[in-house]
């Protein structure tokens, strides 16, 4: 039986970090990944690949972004995003409950981990399509989001892959752990089922990076409540938690917002679990621009509270409240046109559009004197000012609850457009305590020997809500620390060995 340096448990990029992190200290790094390969990639696959990372301005970023042209960099307005506005943004988001050490280091080691991933063979880009609008002659960045993997989570883990391959990385698909290993001092490996039974796979250290529950219905309704079982789910149907659950039994701490979750505007057409082809291509974020109402006619959310990086995290939760847990987004000519093609191109969209506000209402099978009566009452309610995308621009509504507090225009302009959307979860805020080199803390106060984790299983950086971009880089970030601790700690074992 072959002893590992190194297991890694799941196979999106917070895996993927950790297995290139271990490899840089331990030559027997193996990813075991329950799904087959052709569904492997995790809840990464499915994101559009955005990382929130601290930065001083493009000229910084620039060294990681090779194919952006100094004439494309003149017309560029990107301002600065610094650490300390950034655990700004993690506090006020979290409603100050995000752990302060595990805060410090997400912000504080954000940067130089996407220059080594850079190294690891990530390609980067700027997010024009998603992260800015034109303004005159000049792209105006917005949100404080400004760079993404090439290709998205597909590419994203397309580069994970190959730099694995060839740095002798192992993996193994269809290889679901079901038991941790337990030997005199902490935690000696993993117990997969396959095809052909139980298999001990032995190992120095484990890292934990299979994600959160999200994917299991009964969980869902068990931790975040009623009804959180018929949401929707964004990415892998292989995300259900037992690995988490194997890690409480063996005596972790459990840590973090359980009764919270990643949810956001979805597609109302959407299936079940995430669509292979279309990925993050269900999601509907541009509802700032316009306005959203339930089944009865009715706005029950401020759509212009901030910037839709700030609130799209927790919006899908108000809209599984809403009646038969659907909403739809609606738009007009003001518009139309500055709506995202990768968020509501045709491919994959339910979209529905009417000439006038009461044929729209009969498409959708509102009553039409409703949505009139709430149109007109928004209508009203816009107050003077210049509307302008790229800031909080301060153009909102008056006399109204809930109000619109930016980018509040009329909806009087046809064709009148609307996207039926309902909640599709992301993620799971509760998990595992960690420490800074993400040793998984036990009942006891103590790290549990041999045991690390990253990635969504990791509570206490997340809850109420979530600046985006921030799950991919806090992934990075700790499968970067938990595999350069745990590929040590096989070093240092072997030495001893000798």
């Amino acid at each position: 039986m072959a002893l590992y340096d190194v297991v890694v448990v799941g196979g999106g990029n917070a895996a993927f970090c950790a297995a290139h992190a271990a490899r840089e200290y331990a030559e027997r790094v193996l990813i075991v990944e329950k799904a087959p390969p052709e569904r492997a990639g995790g809840n990464s696959y499915f994101t559009a690949g955005a990382f929130r990372t601290a930065h001083n301005g493009l000229a910084q970023l620039r060294p990681l972004l090779p194919d952006l042209t100094d004439e494309q960099s003149a017309v560029i307005d990107l301002p600065p995003y610094s650490e300390e506005r950034y655990l700004t943004d993690l506090r006020r988001l979290t409603e100050g409950r995000c752990d302060p050490e595990l805060s410090a280091i997400l912000v504080g080691d954000s940067f130089d981990t996407i220059r080594w991933m850079r190294a690891k063979g990530v390609r980067w880009e700027l997010l024009y399509a998603r992260q800015s609008y034109r303004v005159g002659d000049r792209i105006q960045f917005w949100g404080d989001l400004a760079i993404g993997a090439v290709g998205g989570g597909v590419g994203l883990m397309e580069r994970h892959l190959e730099k694995a391959r060839a740095v002798g990385i192992e993996i193994r698909y269809r290889s679901p752990v079901v038991e941790l290993s337990q030997g005199e001092d902490g935690i000696a490996g993993v117990i997969c089922r396959t095809e052909t039974g139980r298999r001990l796979i032995e190992a120095r250290a484990v890292v934990l990076a299979s994600g959160g529950f999200e994917a299991d219905p009964r969980l869902r309704a068990a931790y975040l409540g009623p009804n959180w079982d018929l949401a929707r789910v964004r990415g892998s149907e292989y995300n259900t938690g037992e690995v988490l659950r194997l890690a409480l039994a063996a005596g972790a701490q459990p840590y973090g917002h359980w009764s919270g979750c990643h949810s956001i505007a979805w597609d109302a057409q959407a299936p079940a679990t995430g669509d292979w082809t279309l990925t993050n291509r269900l999601s509907r974020q541009n509802y700032p621009l316009g306005i959203v109402v339930n089944r009865q006619g009715k706005r029950f959310l401020d759509e212009g509270a901030d910037f839709r990086n700030f609130t799209y995290a927790k919006y899908g939760a108000e809209i599984l409240k809403q009646p038969g847990g659907i909403a739809y987004q609606l738009f007009d000519a003001h518009t139309l046109g500055l709506l995202s093609a990768e968020d509501y191109g045709a491919h994959g969209t339910t979209r529905v559009e009417a000439d006038s506000i009461r044929g729209l209402a009969e498409k959708l099978g509102l009553d039409p004197a409703a949505l009139e009566g709430a149109i007109s009452e928004f209508n009203a309610a816009v107050q003077p000012g210049e509307f302008n995308p790229a800031i909080k621009d301060g153009k909102r509504t008056a006399g109204i609850d809930p109000p619109k507090s930016n980018w509040a225009q009329p909806l009087d302009r046809p064709p009148f457009v609307a996207f039926p959307v309902t909640c599709g979860i992301t993620f799971t805020y509760g998990g595992l305590r960690v420490d800074a080199d993400s040793r998984v803390i036990a009942q006891s106060g103590w790290p549990i020997p041999g045991l690390f984790a990253a990635g969504e299983l990791v509570g206490g950086l997340f809850y109420h809500n979530y600046p985006g971009g921030s799950g991919l880089m806090a992934g990075s970030v700790f499968g970067r620390r938990a595999g350069a601790a745990a590929g040590r700690r096989a070093g240092e074992a072997a030495s001893q060995t000798l």
